[in-house]
């Protein structure tokens, strides 16, 4: 048996790469909805965490949140993972449509 020349970590973690976590919620966003031009998602921080805000239109909100909220907390796991990877805390709200 040879020895692999493997790294540790299975995933490598880059520093210096700013967060990808906005743009996972975006391309999920717009994978779910009819209407891609009413996709917003606006990022602010409080404390230690990232607060990230879903806007989509009115029609659209069935979609991203799903039977029982079920598609939402199923972004909001996949956010946390993304997070955990980079070492943040990150939370995700979806916004009443005006």
């Amino acid at each position: 048996m040879q020895p692999t020349n493997r790294p540790t970590q299975r995933y490598s973690r880059n520093v210096n790469q700013e967060s990808h976590i906005k743009e996972l919620v975006e391309y999920i966003a717009l994978s779910l909805v009819d209407d891609p031009s009413q996709v917003v998602v606006t990022e602010y921080r409080s404390g230690g965490r990232e607060n990230l805000e879903l806007h989509v239109a009115r029609e659209d909100m069935g979609r991203v949140i799903g039977k029982g909220g079920k598609i939402a907390n199923a972004i909001r796991v996949l956010l946390r993972v993304a997070a955990a990877r980079e070492g943040k805390q990150v939370n995700l709200d979806v916004a009443e449509p005006r």
